[in-house]
């Protein structure tokens, strides 16, 4: 979720009429730097998800099979792209029920029209200044472009260095 897409969004909305409720859960991780803090990513997953009241947005640290346990989920729920998402992801099921054989991996295919969007895929595009119009919510949209424009760019760091 760093940033939210729509791909993320569809997958929630599909979820959310096989379960009762849906935890959308962000791994607070220390060690890998996104785009977004865990905080702005929070801000953004809640406003996109607002209409949905059986949605929470929440974050964890550790392994998710112990936060599904404290969180007494007994699914999670994983969206699949292509073929390498699901070797990834079939292996962590894999682990997963190997920790924990009390929660089960469900997997839902992204629809086709997301098929091509990911997460790094939107940044990359966005910090070139390619259209990502339609791949992510308009906030998210909007918060993109603005942490780009806080970013230093390549050409920006090469003019500054000149000036010295």
């Amino acid at each position: 979720f760093d940033p939210v897409t729509n791909g993320h969004l569809d997958i929630v909305e599909r979820g959310v009429k096989i379960f009762d409720k849906i935890i959308v859960a962000i791994l607070y991780n220390p060690g890998k730097e996104g785009l977004f803090t865990v905080a702005e990513r929070i801000e953004m997953l809640k406003a996109s998800l607002k209409k949905f009241s059986n949605v929470e947005v929440d974050t964890f640290n550790g392994l998710l099979v112990e936060y599904a346990k404290k969180r007494k989920a007994h699914v999670i729920l994983r969206g699949l792209r292509a073929l390498s998402d699901f070797e990834y992801e079939f292996q962590m099921a894999l682990m997963n029920r190997k920790l924990n054989r009390e929660v089960q991996t469900v997997f839902l295919m992204t629809g086709l029209r997301w098929i091509y969007t990911s997460s790094s895929i939107i940044k990359e595009a966005a910090q070139f200044g390619g259209n990502i119009n339609g791949m992510v919510p308009a906030l998210v949209q909007r918060k993109i472009k603005e942490k780009f424009a806080q970013l230093p760019t390549p050409a920006k760091q090469k003019s500054e260095r000149e000036k010295d």
